[in-house]
């Protein structure tokens, strides 16, 4: 049963006339005949009185009629409601890890509206495994990560690289040493995210490359919270360049790393299969806007 076969029997059972029922339906009367004895066939039941040029409707008919307008009334809200939903912006529903949501999502949203790009967003904050899951099952358009996600279903591409940064409170005595590698934090107390996050794999491995496990005494789940505690000297930390803001807690000092400085790919995913709607493509044009102009050996995405 078609909508549009609904339609027609809804406008021969108001006509009462096959031929004005077809006007109406900007359709040809023999047509309008077959698609009418069609929908007949499907229900198996006859839906009209054929009484000359005049046709009224059976039993039958007039229980479908109900149900046929209350279907149409449907069907017209709903492709109202989508237009109208559209002017007013397009959806997308986006998942980050927390050490990127927290200044990507108000900085993707300030940029939509200082060049009018309408967009309902609907974000989500969760460490890498959760968003990976959720773009994986089709609950989200777009997944912001650290790690490749390791999901066949799914692809990536690289947003931007930052550095890492070595977090501290002012009286420690790594904040004036005149140079801090990775290896010189071996007896420190780490601060960090919780282990489920990439930020605190990462730091592991790091630990790792330069023949020592960090000893992380604090697991937090904010990356305000890291802050705070380090900058009342409870241990240090590492926090990609992006986290640092005019809001942090008073004390706090940022160092970089000298040598070889450690980094982290940021990047854009999403499931191969799931169709790029208007506002997931409104959404990725102004994360890249966000962050600068795009890195060229990223394989784009299709459009």
């Amino acid at each position: 049963m078609e909508i549009y076969q609904l339609r027609y029997f809804i406008a021969v059972a108001e006509t009462g006339n096959f031929t004005r029922a077809a006007e109406r339906s900007f359709i040809s009367q023999p047509s309008l005949s077959q698609q009418i004895l069609n929908l007949e066939e499907e229900v198996g039941k006859t839906l009209f009185h054929r009484l000359g040029r005049k046709v009224t409707l059976t039993d039958d008919g007039q229980v479908l009629l109900e149900h046929a307008r209350r279907i149409i009334s449907e069907a017209d809200n709903a492709l109202r409601e989508l237009k109208e939903d559209s002017a007013r912006g397009h959806r997308v529903a986006v998942g980050a890890i927390p050490s990127v949501a927290h200044f990507f999502f108000p900085a993707v949203v300030a940029h939509c509206r200082a060049n009018d790009v309408r967009i309902k967003l609907r974000s989500y904050e969760a460490f890498t495994s959760t968003v990976v899951s959720r773009v994986a099952e089709g609950e989200l358009d777009w997944g912001i990560v650290a790690q490749p996600p390791g999901d066949p279903r799914l692809e990536a591409r690289r947003l931007y690289t930052e550095p890492l940064l070595l977090v501290l409170g002012e009286g420690h005595p790594l904040a004036s040493a005149p140079t801090v590698r990775f290896g010189d934090l071996r007896d420190e107390n780490f601060i960090m995210l919780g282990a489920a996050s990439s930020l605190a794999e990462l730091v592991n491995r790091l630990g790792g490359e330069n023949d020592f496990t960090p000893r992380i005494t604090h697991h937090c789940a904010q990356i305000s919270t890291v802050k705070s505690l380090t900058a009342m000297g409870l241990g240090v930390s590492v926090l990609p360049r992006s986290t640092r803001n005019a809001n942090d807690p008073a004390g706090l000092v940022y160092r970089k790393f000298e040598g070889a400085t450690p980094s982290r790919d940021v990047l854009l995913i999403r499931h191969r299969r799931r169709h790029i709607s208007r506002g997931a493509q409104l959404f990725a044009e102004a994360a890249q806007a966000v962050v600068g102009p795009p890195d060229h050996t990223a394989t784009p995405f299709p459009r």
